[in-house]
């Protein structure tokens, strides 16, 4: 042993010359053991204030606990290096980007037990390149995984789990009343909660778990390795964190909760989508039980019937989406006093494996409950513009859904057809529902303003669900209105 020493003391002495930080940390205790001084690096009084993962994670800035997670995910994952960077705040209240490379030790079954890796600053203009990398994959307000990368993770997560029976927990976590806090207190607010959740979510969750942020109140959890006996503790953990969320309001604090919903696997599903629409449900369920609960995943034989074929449908939308098979049939608007179409509403339709025609009533609740919804919304405005372009006598009306009154890239879309054709813009006509209005008014001004801006016309579509007008039975192809 003794050896051994002049090496050891060689390695520390080289390290500690470097500037550079190792450390040993302990996956099952949260210690973490310190190499070099770690005090000079992040300008601490002793490393004793950094001793233990809490306390670390604590001073990593909420956007890099994102990147530090997702590291750490995959490198428990796949028993692989991993390599990410991330900002750390230090004694002094100031900033620091911090490159961490390391790896898990892992057991014999699989399970990390351990991580050892180095620290080391980089030069902070790496942010603006961080920063652009990250908004392919990641939330621009909390830094966690977007939808779809959270939904590879669970891909991953799920062959996983398969390959070594592995179990695991996927949950859905939606922070209670956020459009209530929204409307009372404003967008400010509600994003402060958000982001303060996302936080709390951090700081309860093991180093190998994965969050991602899934919509506007609702986070997804990844947990790896986590037996379905220890879900409830779990949950409980997460309520109990969400209630830690506090946000300064004008008027005082404000009480934040949220609700939980739980599924198994692999036990309960086979796809990721799947996962994510059973959590879905639980944590619907868990919301009809009042605030702050959490429910676990178990349908009876009808609901669970009605989730497969709401799955099925689903997997039509998205491919008709990749294959095209989306299109437009046309209903003449007649005018009252000459009998002649005044104009055309655009209803979509899509093409099933068989060629067969299905109208909208069949897919587009399911579609928009299942996040799909914008997609369509842009396939279909790409449509009516290709229409509008290629016949300039034709006047043409479009039903567009909440959502995407919402969504930048829709109307950035249509801005850039009609910023050199504003005589398109004259002749569309984009209808919303009473309904939407009413979920955001200040946003769905703004939307508006910006629409009669280029010259489109909007008009309020009161149907209730908004989509009795495109059941409807009668409908013409343009051509034949016309003729």
């Amino acid at each position: 042993m003794s050896s051994l020493k002049p090496e050891l003391d060689g390695l520390h002495a080289a390290i500690f010359a470097s500037g550079d930080v190792a450390y040993d940390w302990d996956v099952m205790t949260g210690q973490i053991r310190w190499h070099g001084d770690v005090a000079a690096l992040l300008r601490l009084t002793s490393k004793q204030d950094i001793g233990r993962a809490e306390q670390f994670l604590a001073r990593v800035a909420a956007n890099g606990i994102a990147d530090l997670r997702r590291c750490h995910a995959e490198g428990a994952g796949h028993g692989q290096r991993f390599k990410c960077s991330y900002r750390v705040q230090r004694g002094d209240e100031t900033l620091t980007w911090i490159e961490d490379r390391g790896w898990f030790e892992r057991t014999e079954n699989g399970e990390p037990f351990r991580i050892t890796g180095i620290l080391r600053c980089i030069d902070t203009n790496k942010a603006e390149a961080l920063h652009a990398a990250r908004q392919s994959g990641f939330d621009e307000l909390t830094g966690q995984y977007n939808h779809g990368r959270l939904r590879e993770a669970l891909e991953h997560a799920l062959t996983y789990s398969v390959r070594y029976n592995a179990p695991g927990v996927y949950l859905q976590v939606g922070i209670d009343n956020l459009p209530l806090i929204n409307d009372t207190y404003g967008r400010d607010v509600a994003e402060q909660v958000v982001i303060a959740v996302s936080r709390e979510l951090d700081r309860s969750l093991r180093a190998s778990d994965v969050v991602g942020r899934i919509a506007q109140e609702q986070f997804g959890v990844i947990l790896n390795g986590c037996p379905s006996a220890d879900v409830s503790v779990i949950a409980e953990k997460i309520l109990n964190a969400a209630q830690q969320a506090s946000v300064m309001s004008d008027k005082g604090y404000l009480p934040v909760t949220a609700s939980v919903g739980a599924v198994v696997f692999p036990e309960s599903m086979q796809t990721a989508h799947e996962a994510m629409a059973k959590a879905a449900l639980a944590l619907e369920q868990a919301r009809r039980s009042g605030n702050n609960c959490y429910n676990l995943y178990n349908l009876s034989a009808d609901q669970l019937t009605t989730l497969r074929s709401n799955l099925a449908v689903t997997e039509l939308v998205q491919t008709a989406i990749r294959q095209k098979r989306i299109c437009l049939h046309f209903q003449p608007m007649v005018g009252t006093k000459d009998h002649k179409p005044s104009y055309y509403e655009c209803l979509i339709r899509i093409y099933d494996d068989n060629g067969n025609v299905l109208p909208a009533g069949s897919f587009s609740p399911i579609a928009e409950k299942m996040g799909l919804v914008r997609s369509i919304d842009r396939g279909v405005l790409e449509m009516v513009l290709g229409e509008l372009e290629g016949d300039p006598a034709v006047k043409l009306a479009m039903n567009i859904s909440a959502l995407s009154t919402t969504d930048p890239t829709w109307l950035w879309q249509l801005t850039a057809h009609v910023k050199t054709r504003p005589e398109l813009a004259r002749r569309l006509l984009v209808e919303i529902t009473e309904t939407t209005v009413l979920q955001d008014i200040k946003e769905t001004i703004r939307f508006v303003a910006a629409l009669k801006e280029m010259g489109v016309q909007v008009a309020l579509d009161d149907f209730g669900a908004g989509y009795t007008c495109r059941n409807s039975t009668s409908i013409w192809s343009r051509s034949t209105a016309s003729s």
